[in-house]
């Protein structure tokens, strides 16, 4: 199943690494596209989006649910 965030404060590569980083070892994403011009982040996986949303927000980024 495909998520997609709003994700603020998204600006460069280093911020697209900094997301994918935090997210590498959440339990059931599958993979993450982020999109830095749209500031969205998608995910593909068996995930709590809402947790999903903190742990994007606890590193800096703050994010919802599309």
């Amino acid at each position: 199943m495909s998520t997609v965030f709003n994700v603020e404060k998204m600006m460069c590569g280093g911020c697209e690494a900094n997301v994918k980083k935090v997210l590498a070892d959440v339990a059931g994403v599958d993979s993450v596209e982020v999109d830095l011009e749209a500031k969205t982040v998608t995910i593909e996986g068996d995930i709590d989006a809402a947790a999903i949303a903190t742990t994007i927000t606890d590193a800096g980024y703050p994010a919802t649910q599309a």
